[in-house]
């Protein structure tokens, strides 16, 4: 069993070829790759079978991936060239589904209060909602003119009320013809956080990309069709960890070193992950002339230790009591020295 730990669709591709060892494409999916200028990529992805959907746990239907290149710091050129392209490409799966007049329903999820979480509630707010004005002021709207409706529904932990049961409601009673949800997403890469777009027509699975699993909201269970459409904000610690590694690997690897000297590289600070010296000086491959050694320590997030029951919870906590008489930055850096030998002791019993 793979474990993606990723929403976007053609990365779950590469990561089950890699696992696989396959160069070609996977049965049962499809892909081709667009590339608009030099900053600003489209990737599709079609599953088309029950052997697609099984190989990269991803539902029967279209992915689409628009990648800007360093969108985060993009000039406001970039931006509207990318919010064009984007304009177009949800033109294009829409009409797939609904007609021009077709009502539509815009879902943000998300918790508005947490920073990664909140890009569907803060989308919502930007958008222009006509629903009320065409039911009820009906003279002053333009022909042509769609039906536009938009809702937050907040998050379980917030409201107690699964999304898709909030959604079931409103759409018995406004009866969309299609639901675009807006979502952040998971990705296993740094460089996509905030600078790809994925849409797609087979609804979505709210923190899926995360092993936090909600109800799935889609044409299945809303009968309803559902685009979603989502950008990633959140990428797994390891994932970043392994990222830097890889990077400080590939970096050593290219070091013209001269075979008569032997280099030494040591790792300070602190840390929240293992860090495997022995692997990573296998994978250097610099035929011994270059080590690296770990003198980094643990991160430890001693307001959590110290409410422990546990013997390291009352060790921190009575050294930190003690920290609170003193005034003299010395005998605080010892005291705090104690604490770090004390876990890291503890750590290795």
């Amino acid at each position: 069993m793979i474990n993606f730990r990723t929403d976007l669709a053609n990365e779950r591709r590469d990561i089950y070829k890699k696992a696989n060892q396959i160069e070609n494409e996977i049965e049962g999916i499809e892909s081709e790759i667009e590339k608009v200028n030099e900053t600003i990529t489209i990737e599709r992805v079609k599953i088309t079978n029950n052997q697609g959907e099984k190989a990269i746990g991803k539902p029967i239907g279209n992915y689409i991936t628009i990648d800007v290149k360093k969108l985060r710091i993009a000039q406001q050129e970039e931006i509207e060239k990318t919010a064009d392209v984007l304009q177009k490409e949800l033109k294009k799966i829409i009409d797939i589904h609904v007609d021009k007049e077709g009502s539509a329903l815009v879902v943000g999820l998300g918790n508005i209060y947490v920073t990664p979480d909140s890009l569907g509630p803060k989308v919502i707010n930007e958008i222009e909602v006509t629903r009320h004005v065409i039911k009820y002021l009906p003279q002053y709207v333009e022909e042509g003119t769609r039906e536009i409706s938009a809702i937050s529904p907040g998050v379980l932990g917030t409201t107690g009320i699964e999304t898709l049961e909030i959604l079931k409601g409103i759409v018995e009673n406004v009866k969309p013809k299609i639901i675009i949800v807006i979502d952040a997403l998971a990705s296993r890469s740094i460089e996509r956080i905030s600078s790809t777009i994925q849409l797609s027509d087979t609804g979505i699975v709210p923190g899926a990309g995360v092993e936090n699993t909600r109800a799935e909201i889609s044409e299945k269970t809303l009968k309803v069709p559902v685009i979603a459409l989502g950008i990633p904000t959140v990428v797994e610690t390891a994932v970043l960890v392994n990222d830097c590694l890889d990077l400080l690997i590939e970096k050593l690897q290219e070091l013209k070193l001269n075979k008569n000297d032997f280099y030494k590289i040591i790792l300070n600070g602190k840390r929240n992950f293992e860090i495997n010296i022995l692997e990573i000086n296998k994978l250097i491959q610099n035929n011994n002339i270059l080590k690296l050694k770990d003198k980094t320590k643990i991160n430890y997030e001693l307001d959590k230790i110290k409410n422990e029951n546990s013997l390291r919870g009352i060790y921190v906590d009575l050294i930190l009591e003690k920290i609170k008489e003193l005034n003299n930055e010395e005998e605080i850096n010892k005291y705090l020295r104690a604490i770090e030998i004390g876990l890291d002791s503890l750590e290795n019993t």
